[in-house]
């Protein structure tokens, strides 16, 4: 396998992406890892994991998740919408 066959394969892998979180009315951001390959829905149930139930009561609504102050569609991938690691997301229910 040539190193440009070699690059390709490994720019294709997923890459971890730590994120800073805050979801809805939280008062703490926490960190949370994410991958390029994971989905905007993906990761709103990420963030929500640590939060809802505990700090936040858990609600049976959609979730969004806005980066850079603009809500993202759930079947992006992290890489399409362009998160980098320690970039800020915010995750909300859809009707708040």
């Amino acid at each position: 396998m040539t190193e440009t066959a070699e690059a390709t394969e490994t720019a294709a892998e997923p890459q971890l992406v730590p994120v800073n979180a805050i979801f809805a009315d939280d008062f703490v951001e926490i960190l949370v890892a994410i991958t390029t390959a994971d989905t905007i829905a993906e990761v709103a149930g990420k963030v929500a994991y640590h939060v809802e139930g505990k700090r936040v009561r858990a609600r049976d609504a959609e979730k969004v998740v806005y980066h850079n102050d603009r809500a993202l569609t759930p079947d992006l991938t992290v890489a399409e919408a362009g998160i980098a690691p320690f970039d800020h997301i915010r995750v909300d229910y859809a009707d708040a």
